[in-house]
């Protein structure tokens, strides 16, 4: 744990080291859980949303997009739900004045039990070697059955006092398990009450007057309002999806683990519209076309997982979600639900206004059912760069710190180097520069060692660096440098953009 942990710091410090992301408002002492991202994180996340935006609308003949307001009619959110149950159950500890989710507490209470589970594993897996069976190991040892069981039973228990809202059983829970304060160390906790997440505001030139309205706290909503826009102006059929990419906010009170949970975020979520009694087959769709976006950005599939909810919102008949093994353990990446038709029934019933599809087919009219794909883009960005980071020991005993991103991925596709400062080098460099940033973002840097520049661009991921040298001024070849194997091959001037159009390939999609 405590590797995992140190390993976390050093992702975050690397982060911010390499210009990804900043603490927000930093040089007046920063805000908690807001986060800006830099020259290079903003590179990243905008090649994390194109990946997703063109597997979405370019690759799905039936799918289109929309870009829809933050600021939205007050009663949107009551039809949604979210006014009244958009809650999160807090605790506070009574000795360390330090507030807490409920759900959190026990969620990090299970990962403990999880934590023994992989103890207990890696304890045997080293007795036996290559000849240990890790999923019989899971399966069939009874003291990982025994705390599998325990586990389970939390998680139903919770779930159950949740649906109830009962939060005194919640409290109850906490009490039972002996989960302490993290701080102070001590079981002294108030009783639990809900907090609502929505972060409200007015509009309005005079405040008295003025109507109070949110900040959105999912972009789904804006998807489900323009449906019948969409519909018509597109002239849709059944089944079709609405895509969209855009902030949401929410009033974290306990923000963790760097950009994991935000006040501010950004969603890519899609809204797929079928015939009522189709949606499983759809759910099942989506399901196994998602985890095959994940598994082409090159991340081995041992650290993503699906995890089906066995208690599922009262408008849903169907969700699980994806998880990845971030430097903290599985937690959510993304979600996939089967809502029924509540959400355009909701709207339906508040707004007055039928929002109903002719099936032309079956001959008759229907309020559709929507499969939801729901991806926080900030926790891409974190699993894509957590796993890139990489730390190696070279054979000549130094160390380096390289990014291994997808290449299509990387904020900087190649890095222009002269040599020298001198004997026209700097010159045939920019010549370079020129003819490549045209199709791709690349770089040029001058200052220091060539080994020092190379360090550089390993630390922000670049794929590849081309050198310019005495040679280069005789031949028109350059050096190029790949970033994972650190090999180097000599290529003429004129190959260089076919060379980095045929190694940085679009990920399949």
């Amino acid at each position: 744990m405590a590797a995992k942990e140190d390993l976390f710091k050093k992702i975050t410090s690397h982060a911010k080291e390499y210009g990804f992301i900043f603490p927000s408002s930093e040089i007046y002492d920063g805000m908690s859980a807001v986060y800006d991202y830099g020259q290079n994180g903003v590179e990243l996340k905008n090649n994390i949303k194109q990946y997703w935006w063109k597997s979405m609308t370019q690759m799905h003949e039936n799918i289109v997009g929309i870009d829809s307001a933050i600021f939205m009619h007050p009663t949107i959110w009551k039809a949604s739900g979210h006014v009244d149950a958009f809650n999160d159950p807090l605790i506070d500890n009574k000795d360390s004045k330090k507030r807490y989710r409920a759900d959190v507490l026990i969620e990090d209470y299970i990962n403990k039990i999880e934590e023994k589970i992989n103890k207990e594993c890696d304890k045997v897996a080293k007795k036996f070697g290559e000849s240990f069976d890790r999923q019989m190991f899971l399966d069939t040892n009874p003291r990982v059955l025994e705390h599998k069981s325990k586990m389970q039973d939390i998680q139903k228990r919770y779930a159950d006092l949740m649906t109830n809202n009962d939060l005194a059983g919640i409290k109850a829970l906490i009490e039972e398990l002996g989960i302490v304060c993290p701080v102070s160390g001590t079981k002294n906790w108030t009783d639990v009450r809900q907090f609502n997440l929505m972060f409200s505001t007015k509009v309005g030139s005079v405040s008295d007057e003025a109507d109070t309205i949110y900040l959105r706290p999912e972009t789904a909503q804006g998807i489900f309002v323009n449906y019948l826009n969409v519909q018509k102006t597109g002239r849709m059929k059944i089944p079709f999806g609405i895509a969209q990419i855009g902030k949401a906010f929410r009033n974290e009170i306990v923000a963790r683990q760097f950009i994991f949970r935000m006040r501010e975020f950004e969603q890519m979520e899609m809204q797929f519209f079928v015939r009522p009694g189709e949606e499983l087959k759809w759910f099942e769709y989506w399901k196994q076309t998602r985890m095959k976006w994940h598994l082409a950005l090159g991340i081995p599939k041992e650290n993503y997982r699906y995890h089906d909810h066995e208690k599922l919102a009262h408008y849903a008949n169907a969700a699980t979600d994806i998880e990845f093994n971030f430097p903290f353990g599985f937690k959510e990446l993304e979600g996939i639900h089967s809502r029924t038709d509540f959400d355009l029934k909701r709207h339906q019933e508040f707004s007055g206004k039928k929002l109903q599809y002719f099936d032309s087919e079956l001959n008759e009219s229907y309020v559709p059912y929507v499969i939801e794909t729901s991806i926080g883009l900030d926790r891409t960005f974190l699993a894509v760069f957590s796993y890139a980071y990489t730390e190696e020991q070279l054979e000549d005993g130094s160390q380096r710190v390289v990014m291994k991103l997808p290449r299509v991925l990387a904020p900087v596709k190649a890095a222009v180097l002269p040599l020298v400062k001198k004997d026209g080098m700097p010159e045939k460099a920019h010549e370079i520069m020129d003819m490549l940033k045209q199709d791709f973002k690349v770089q040029y840097d001058e200052k220091d060692a060539i080994g020092k520049r190379y360090r550089r661009q390993d630390a922000i991921g670049t794929p590849y660096c081309i050198t310019v040298d005495t040679q280069t001024l005789e031949d028109n070849t350059v050096t190029v440098r790949e970033r994972d194997t650190m090999e180097q091959i000599r290529i003429g001037i004129d190959q260089l953009s076919g060379f980095i159009h045929e190694n940085i390939k679009p990920l399949a999609l």
